[in-house]
């Protein structure tokens, strides 16, 4: 991969940039063409609940842009508003019961979030140099910040629960249309 605006950099930021309207398309047509149970709907929301508690809590420790953040979720993993994404996904993927948008959700999160942590990696490379290998080799310590709400909320995380709960209330409201009551 090349950094400092070469092509595969490019690409990869492209990709990257569109993870979230391609995001949107992706959510709408899962809603659209979703025949959810009440089993399905038991098993998949407490798995979307999961991912967006691993995202609120890496957003309010992570301050973004101005540091590699080494508390919290990043002290074990180095993307966790992805893990936490991607736990998400398999959580409303699952919430549909079914297999073929199982396949599209991750296929989407496959491309674009592989693309993203490319692009974010070779961004913080660029901007950290020594101290983001540091981090990536394991070798900074905790710098002992506690988690904050009031971060969360600037990291904009309020908008993703909010989406959490659209979509929870909309596959629910699914399932009552099909079964009729």
């Amino acid at each position: 991969m090349t950094s400092g605006g070469g092509e595969p950099a490019s690409f990869l930021a492209r990709i990257a940039g569109l993870r979230v309207p391609l995001g949107f398309v992706v959510g709408v047509v899962t809603i659209a063409s979703a025949r959810p149970s009440s089993l399905s709907l038991m098993l998949g929301l407490p798995i979307a609940l999961v991912g967006e508690l691993i995202r609120v809590w890496a957003a309010g420790h992570l301050e973004k842009g101005r540091e590699v953040t080494t508390s919290g979720p990043y002290r074990w993993v180095r993307h966790p508003l992805y893990v936490g994404s991607a736990v998400l996904g398999v959580g409303f993927a699952t919430a549909t019961g079914s297999p073929i948008i199982a396949v599209v959700v991750a296929a989407y999160f496959g491309l674009t979030l592989t693309s993203a942590i490319k692009a974010e990696e070779a961004e913080l490379q660029d901007r950290f140099g020594g101290t983001y290998d540091a981090y990536r080799n394991g070798e900074l310590g905790e710098p002992g910040r506690r988690f904050s709400l009031a971060r969360a909320l600037r990291n904009r995380e309020h908008k993703a629960a909010a989406g959490v709960v659209l979509v929870g209330v909309l596959l629910w409201l699914r399932v009552i249309s099909e079964s009729g009551g």
